[in-house]
């Protein structure tokens, strides 16, 4: 399994719109396309404007497809249109892939 950390830079002021973006329609395209997202979070320190989240993947190649499949999914190209109006939500990403460690066990 391949886990990969996304980290957005949100823009001040557009982080509700972020989260909104994400709960109401975000992660359900991801589904659409094979990814899990296993966890989601923001900064304990709000005027960080961070939000972090885990995609789930098989594996790399899992992970180049369907997300090449989720950036041309026409749903998500309007969605982001619509909510873009005012201008970009976040500055950055970044993004690291990780996989677990062989001692660990998660229970």
């Amino acid at each position: 399994m391949l886990y990969e950390l996304r980290t957005y830079y949100i823009i001040p002021g557009r982080m509700q719109a972020m989260l909104n973006r994400f709960r109401d329609h975000t992660i359900t395209i991801f589904a659409k396309h094979g990814m899990k997202v296993t966890n989601f979070w923001i900064d304990a320190d709000e005027s960080n404007n961070r939000l972090y989240y885990v995609l789930e993947h098989q594996d790399e190649a899992a992970r180049e497809r369907n997300f090449q499949a989720f950036l041309e999914d026409q749903e998500w190209l309007d969605l982001r249109h619509r909510t873009e109006q005012d201008g970009p939500m976040y500055e950055k990403i970044d993004i690291a892939y990780m996989k677990i460690a062989p001692f660990f066990h998660a229970k």
